[in-house]
């Protein structure tokens, strides 16, 4: 059997206590989230993803590993299933009235059916592409709904979450802000002798210091021949003269993100590494240079790919030039499963929309040199969150 909360929830002292935003902002979520549902004609939308729960109730806990589900109907309020443990949480974290609660033990699967079974839902829109459901309890989950008929409601609510809210920028504001300050303290820290784990340690606390909360992913902090290894993290090594640093982070405002990359040398870079910053530098400012409201996706990464391939430097890039950015949990800090700046992606920007661009060069194995900024697309152009100087900085 589930519980539901005991105590009413618009008398309960710890409804909303610490929720991020007031409930009008969840409430036209919800609506913005039933207009988007009623083509699919189905009862009910399904999400079990921790970014799409917390961007229509304001729900976060470090306990999302444990399965957790929201119900959101055609017409009236959405209901919350979390585990039982979970609950005191998700009273403190949302404005929703009706939170119900699986016991340890019970298969989350089965409670499911009966929540969706007694609101008598005929149809259900079900995301099918979220980490935290494994196949085995997707299975599971389908053979709880036997008798309903389930359609695809996959990437209903990250369409919406792709533009912003006035609340919503003004937290990656902040978030921004706090990641200038781990970076400015990790590159102060860079010279031969210091360890890698020092750098981290520079970065995370000054971060931490100016305001940033639990970060969604571990900051990139490499050096020497590790440089050159993608999502490289710490590793104990200590910077020698010659060696190449990588460094980047995001840090949080309310479970909101902003990044930010930057590059360091150690003693005097060789002739070839000066010349990928600077055509990394150059795609950089190619791409913030394309993004405007009305152009598509695809505009920026070409503008960027242009400028690399002429420099011959097709081979170390090889990704898209950046993705979308916003509420995040681990183990990824972005959005881009949501929306990339890449090619043949032809949605056009809108103001609102925010994103990282990481302008990277690699020399596989030996070396990465870059920078990168967090930028919303405003009714002109863009703003950059940083004002952190972009050319690599030499120790």
């Amino acid at each position: 059997m589930f519980e539901t909360s005991r105590t009413p929830a618009r008398t309960d002292p710890l409804r909303a206590r610490d929720a991020v935003f007031p409930a009008a902002e969840f409430a036209g979520r919800i609506a913005r989230i039933q207009r988007a549902l009623a083509p699919l004609g189905a009862d009910a939308l399904l999400l079990t993803g921790p970014e799409n729960i917390f961007w229509a109730t304001g729900r976060q806990t470090a306990g999302y590993f444990a399965f957790q589900a929201l119900v959101v109907p055609a017409s009236g309020e959405p209901v919350l299933l979390v585990r039982q443990l979970e609950t005191t949480g998700a009273r403190a974290s949302t404005w929703l009235d009706d939170i119900r609660a699986w016991q340890d033990g019970e298969d989350p699967a089965a409670v499911l059916g009966r929540l969706v079974a007694g609101l008598g839902l005929k149809s259900l829109a079900v995301e099918r592409n979220g980490w935290f459901v494994s196949l085995a309890l997707g299975e599971r989950i389908a053979a709880a709904l036997d008798g309903v008929r389930l359609v695809d409601g996959s990437g209903l609510t990250e369409a919406l979450r792709a533009v912003k809210s006035p609340a919503e920028l003004a937290a990656i504001r902040h978030a921004a802000g706090y990641a200038q300050a781990g970076m400015v303290a990790a590159l102060e820290a860079c010279r031969a002798g210091v360890s890698e784990n020092d750098l981290a340690a520079a970065m995370m606390a000054a971060a931490i210091a100016a305001g940033s909360e639990a970060m969604a992913m571990e900051p990139l902090v490499s050096s020497g021949p590790r440089s050159g290894v993608p999502h490289a993290t710490w590793r104990r090594r200590r910077l020698e003269s010659g060696d190449a640093v990588f460094l980047e982070l995001a840090a949080s405002h309310d479970r909101y993100h902003a990044a930010l990359m930057r590059a360091a040398w150690i003693g005097t870079p060789p002739a070839e590494a000066r010349r990928m910053m600077d055509t990394a530098l150059s795609a950089l400012d190619a791409a913030l240079a394309a993004m405007r409201p009305g152009v598509p996706c695809a505009a920026a990464h070409e503008a960027a790919q242009s400028v690399i391939d002429a420099a011959g430097y097709t081979a170390a890039f090889r990704k898209r030039i950046g993705y979308s950015i916003g509420a995040a949990f681990a183990p990824d800090w972005g959005e881009g499963a949501i929306l990339s700046l890449f090619t043949g992606v032809e949605r056009p920007l809108e103001p609102g929309m925010v994103f990282h661009l990481p302008a990277t060069l690699r020399s596989y194995g030996d070396f990465t040199v870059g920078a990168s900024e967090t930028v919303i697309v405003t009714e002109t152009g863009i703003e950059v969150l940083s004002d952190l100087p972009r050319a690599m900085t030499v120790r």
